[in-house]
């Protein structure tokens, strides 16, 4: 078996593995090599912003995950697409930028994650952020992610935005920067009409390093230790197996599911389960796979009375020009991910900060791009951002193509059931006001027909969709926790020269999209790897809603 050597070793090219293939061969010092199991990201389907329904449904990009049945929401089996491509995920997600609320960090120092509040991550996000708009001090303007706003020329957007006013939530100008709570523009990582993925932004300008090797079409199997260290990787690569010896460490940046799987395969997990699935033990740490979480969400579609929204774009002669507009001038509406207005609010009074995230579409379709009407529609995307409910990620059997069992227990809290139906009727309360009176037509989803709450429950189990931010799974915290999985430096509890990068580590989820916090531990990661003084803290104040304890807005 061929046996090839390299400093560091980074498995997965992903939103975190993009980031730390481009931070650690930086200098220059150190052989940097960076193993992808999917292929190029080149291509349209996946660099025009609005093909995003395309990628994550496509074999060549996507792993084709899906869960066990579900057994809160009635044995539904639900698609996770995960990102098999350079770039990973951010290579076929819906582009979507959102940092989180500064006390998600907070939370995350409160659980043992020392060094990660938010005065210890917000200047990660200045230096990976090129924010073109936001709030100054709180954005960065030199980093290489690319983070715009949307042209928001279609009327819907703004009708969208009064009505949140009209309802009585307030206004944030910049999601992103002191305040989160509030309905404004929404941010997208695309750039000169393309989307600003983590290769585009980091990996790609990187490649010409003499230092750096990137393997595609690279799946690896396990991580190979002798005694406590790990000291390199088993690949299957052109129908070759070969090992590759990491001289100073190997770090996983498979993300969510595959981190986990990678860990069990190699023997390091609960003994017991690994035992049951055919792998002889070799580092006890049962909090492998487990604490899955995830966001659910509804979507709540209106019929249009307008012809405004974008259906009369989706025809095959319209979606020619789209893509012809795209291809030669990168512009017109398939230079956005048309997720361009957005709210996070509170759901009730006593929640300190938003648990509810809003997406608006001005269009009623689902992620796989089908129309939910034939005619003109509308919808937006919601629901809550700390669901109580935990799940796992198991390996069945030490062949690497047995699929894993993956359990969310979406709906498993009695909570879940609360939040989604509050949801739901805060939604319709939006779509009623007057802003919305000229364009309202029909509930397409729901249904007015459905009011009740044994009603919405009965909808919400054989409707809700997951909004694939899986994470959690090699949980980050005190390394005193039995549960914990990799410390604050992102080292294996217990094994030298093993850590762990990417959403995975990530102890409660954060408030949105998980493309932006899974950079973002890309960034300080590097810094541990390399031995860095990490970046001075920053402290900044976020605007809490000065009456959360006894008003929900």
């Amino acid at each position: 078996m061929a046996e090839l050597e390299a400093d560091f070793i980074v498995v997965g090219a992903g939103s975190a593995g993009c980031v730390l293939a481009a931070r650690l061969s930086e200098d220059g010092r150190q052989r940097v090599l960076l193993l992808e199991a999917g292929g190029s990201d080149a291509g349209p389907l996946i660099q025009m912003p609005a093909a995003l329904s395309y990628p994550m449904s496509l074999p060549c990009y996507d792993w084709g995950y899906r869960t066990v049945p579900e057994p809160h929401l009635g044995g539904r089996v639900l698609s996770c697409p995960r990102g098999r491509v350079l770039g990973g995920s951010s290579s076929i997600n819906g582009m979507v930028y959102v940092r989180g609320h500064p006390r998600d960090y907070d939370c995350w120092e409160a659980m043992g994650a020392r060094g990660w509040g938010f005065r210890h991550v917000l200047p990660y996000f200045l230096r990976l952020e090129s924010a073109h708009g936001g709030e100054p001090g709180w954005r960065g303007r030199e980093g290489p992610l690319h983070v715009i706003r949307g042209a928001m020329a279609n009327p819907l957007y703004h009708a969208f935005l009064r009505a949140g006013e009209e309802a009585g939530y307030g206004r944030t100008e910049d999601y992103n920067g002191s305040r989160q709570e509030g309905f404004g523009p929404m941010e997208m990582t695309v750039w000169q009409g393309r989307r600003w993925s983590a290769a585009n932004a980091y990996l790609h300008p990187a490649r010409g390093r003499a230092n750096l090797e990137v393997w595609t079409r690279s799946r690896v199997e396990r991580v190979l230790l002798e005694g406590r260290r790990a000291v390199g990787v088993e690949l299957r690569r052109r129908g070759r197996r070969l090992r590759v010896r990491a001289r100073r460490e190997v770090v996983l940046a498979a993300g969510a599911i595959n981190s986990p799987l990678l860990l069990q395969r190699s023997g390091i997990g609960d003994p017991e389960r690994l035992r049951a699935a055919g792998v002889e033990p070799r580092h006890a740490l049962p909090g492998v796979g487990e604490n899955l979480q995830d966001h659910l969400e509804v979507w709540i579609q209106m019929a249009c009375r307008r012809p405004v929204t974008l259906h009369r774009h989706l025809g095959p002669l319209a979606k020619a020009r789209v893509g012809a507009t795209w291809l030669l001038a990168k512009s017109g509406i398939g230079a956005s991910n048309h997720f361009e207005a957005c709210a996070f609010i509170r759901s009730r009074a006593g929640v300190e900060y938003p648990d509810i995230e809003i997406h608006f579409l001005p269009a009623a379709m689902r992620y796989d791009g089908t129309p939910a009407t034939r005619g003109h529609g509308f919808q937006l995307h919601i629901g809550p951002m700390r669901s109580p409910s935990r799940g796992w990620i198991r390996i069945t059997g030490p062949d690497p193509e047995a699929p894993p069992e993956i359990r969310f227990n979406y709906l498993s809290h009695p909570k879940d059931m609360e939040d989604f139906r509050l949801c739901i009727r805060l939604g319709r309360e939006i779509f009623a006001q007057p802003a919305f009176a000229p364009y309202r037509g029909r509930e397409l989803a729901p249904g007015e027909h459905i009011r009740d709450d044994e009603a919405l429950d009965e909808w919400i189990r054989a409707h809700v969709e997951s909004a694939y931010h899986p994470c959690g799974t090699c949980r980050m915290g005190d390394p005193r926790d039995p549960m914990t999985v990799v410390d604050p430096e992102c080292r294996v509890v217990g094994l030298e020269g093993l850590r762990v990068a990417d959403s995975s580590i990530i102890p409660r989820i954060t408030n949105g999209n998980l493309n932006a916090p899974s950079i973002m531990i890309g960034e300080k990661a590097s810094d541990h790897i390399l031995g860095r003084t990490p970046l001075p803290p920053i402290d900044r104040e976020p605007w809490i809603h000065p009456h959360w304890r006894t008003r929900q807005r």
